[in-house]
């Protein structure tokens, strides 16, 4: 499989893509104000992974380093969410050989490999 995720179906594409069009345009318009905001006054606290300083700021209108941080984070995942829909989009169907689409038989194993669970023995010896 070569980067496809067979788990989405065409609804469930849709739908991502009609949220993402619209989601999308107003997480880049709230960046891009916090990034024109950050040349103006900074809050009163600057502690940076501090959300309740950060929500405050917010209210007031004033610049915090964790709504920069979130508004770049959000504009980047946005973009990764759009990336995977397009490139599965894109994606052909390969078939199998019997003409249907290829998928693994229920008595094949997992392949081995990063992310897949593998049992391992723990013993504690005292």
């Amino acid at each position: 499989m070569s980067g496809s995720h067979p788990d989405l179906g065409p609804e469930l594409r849709e739908l991502a893509q009609a949220i993402l069009d619209r989601l999308d345009p107003a997480v880049r318009l709230a960046a891009a104000g916090l990034a024109a905001s950050a040349a103006g006054a900074p809050g009163k606290c600057q502690q940076v992974w501090c959300p309740v300083c950060a929500l405050a700021a917010l209210i007031n209108g004033e610049q915090h380093p964790l709504l920069g941080v979130i508004a770049e984070h959000s504009v980047a995942l946005l973009t990764v969410i759009r990336a995977v829909l397009d490139n599965d989009a894109h994606a052909p169907e390969t078939p199998g050989p019997d003409g249907g689409p290829d998928s693994p038989s229920p008595d094949d194993s997992p392949p081995a490999g990063p992310g897949r669970y593998q049992h391992i023995p723990v013993t504690v010896e005292e």
